[in-house]
């Protein structure tokens, strides 16, 4: 297939399926008339690939995963070197989470200095999807439960993915 019905059946650009050869992660063969030309399974690549950057990997974090599936594998993450892209991607992630609670509870410490009286305290409504809200300080605390992580130190995020039900 040429690369504009590539992009079309990928939802991507053109330039970036350009962008991913350069880079080595797909490989188009020239017609004769010097036209790029895909394979069906260039799109099961591409496909990888942006499913790996909407979950917040690079490219160079999806080419275990590409190389994986070149290599036959029926899923770009069947390859040990796949798995440990995934351990190294959460532990990042786990570092991030653990700098933004740092991050919250500073500025929830300026708005107990700015507001005292006010305290933030996990439980019912603000701009957040678990409805959180500030109350009096002294005022009573639910009990951890569904959707509270950690007894509400670390509030639920929103999970804005089509639900699985």
């Amino acid at each position: 297939m040429r690369i504009g019905e590539l992009a079309d059946r990928a939802g991507v650009s053109t330039r970036s399926l350009r962008y991913y050869e350069k880079q080595g992660l797909i490989s188009a063969r020239r017609g004769a008339n010097g036209y790029r030309e895909y394979e069906e399974s260039d799109l099961r690549l591409v496909e990888e690939i942006r499913a790996l950057l909407a979950s917040g990997f690079s490219l160079e974090e999806a080419r275990p995963f590409v190389e994986c599936l070149r290599s036959g594998e029926e899923a770009g993450d069947a390859c040990p070197e796949s798995v440990a892209v995934y351990r190294r991607k959460l532990a990042e992630i786990d570092a991030e989470i653990r700098i933004l609670i740092r991050r919250r509870a500073e500025v929830a410490d300026q708005l107990a200095r700015a507001r005292p009286g006010c305290a933030f305290f996990p439980g019912e409504h603000d701009d957040h999807g678990d409805q959180r809200e500030l109350r009096r300080a002294g005022a009573e605390r639910r009990p951890a439960g569904p959707r509270r992580l950690l007894g509400g130190v670390v509030p639920a995020v929103q999970d804005d993915r089509a639900d699985p039900r």
